[in-house]
C-alpha cells in the first residue's frame, strides 16, 4: 500500500486542520489512474469519495444510446459533489468519472463522512463548497446547450480545456468531442475543419493544437 505524503496534503488542502489531514493520511486509501481510466460508473454504489491530488477527472453522464454530456473537471484538491451525494445518501451514482490523465486520488471511505462533518469545521465547509461550486459549473453547462450555438460550445469546449490543464494541445479524436459536447462526429468534423481554415486550430491524426484559440 502507498503511503500519503502530508506534505502533498498540506499543499492541496491547506485549508483543513492539521488533524484532519492527519485522519485522510490514516483512512485515507490513494489510487494511482493512468488516462482514460474509469473511476466510477452510472448505476454503481460508491464505497468512498475521490479527492483529487494530481492530474484531471472528467465528470459526465450518458443517455440511452451511450452520448456523453460533459459536465464538469475536477482539479487537483478538488472532490466530486455528486459522488458526495450519493455517498452520503446511500444511492446509485448518476455520473461517470474518468480520468483525463495519469491521476493520484485520495479516496475517503463513506463512514467518514458523516462523522467528519460533525468533527472538522473545515471538512464540512469543503463539503458545502464543493456542492456550490458544481452547481454553478452545471448551470454554466445548462446555459451553453439551451443558449450557445454548437461552434460556441465547441470554442468554449477548447478553452474550459486550456483552464483545466493548461495545454493547448487536445489528444482525442473528433468522436470523443461529440461524445462531450452530445453532438455527432460529423458536426464537430465539419466545425474543426472550419476552424483549421481560419487558421485557429492545427488538426493532426488524434491531436488538435488549438493555441490560436486561447492567444
Amino acid at each position: 500500500m502507498m503511503n500519503i505524503d502530508l506534505n502533498l496534503l498540506e499543499k492541496r488542502f491547506p485549508f483543513f486542520e492539521l488533524s484532519l489531514r492527519y485522519a485522510i493520511a490514516e483512512k485515507g486509501i490513494l489510487q494511482e489512474l493512468e488516462d482514460g481510466e474509469e473511476i466510477i460508473r452510472e448505476g454503481q454504489y460508491i464505497k468512498s469519495v475521490p479527492l483529487v491530488l494530481e492530474g484531471l477527472v472528467r465528470i459526465s453522464r450518458l443517455d440511452d444510446q451511450g452520448r456523453e454530456l460533459l459536465l464538469y473537471y475536477l482539479h487537483p484538491g478538488e472532490a466530486c459533489a455528486m459522488s458526495l451525494t450519493c455517498c452520503m445518501g446511500h444511492t446509485q451514482s448518476n455520473i461517470r468519472a474518468v480520468a483525463e490523465a495519469p491521476t493520484l486520488l485520495i479516496r475517503i471511505p463513506t463512514p467518514l463522512l458523516d462523522q467528519w462533518m460533525n468533527t472538522y469545521q473545515s471538512w464540512k465547509e469543503y463539503v458545502m463548497y464543493a456542492y456550490r461550486k458544481r452547481f454553478d459549473e452545471l448551470l454554466e453547462t445548462i446555459d451553453s446547450i439551451a443558449f450557445m450555438k454548437m461552434d460556441e460550445r465547441l470554442e468554449k469546449f477548447f478553452a474550459d480545456r486550456f483552464r483545466s490543464t493548461g495545454s493547448t494541445l487536445y489528444t482525442g479524436t473528433h468522436q470523443d468531442i461529440a461524445f462531450s459536447l452530445n453532438t455527432s462526429r460529423e458536426v464537430v468534423s465539419r466545425l474543426l475543419k472550419k476552424l483549421e481554415k481560419d487558421g485557429t486550430i492545427t488538426l493532426s491524426r488524434n491531436k488538435i493544437d488549438y493555441a490560436g484559440m486561447v492567444k
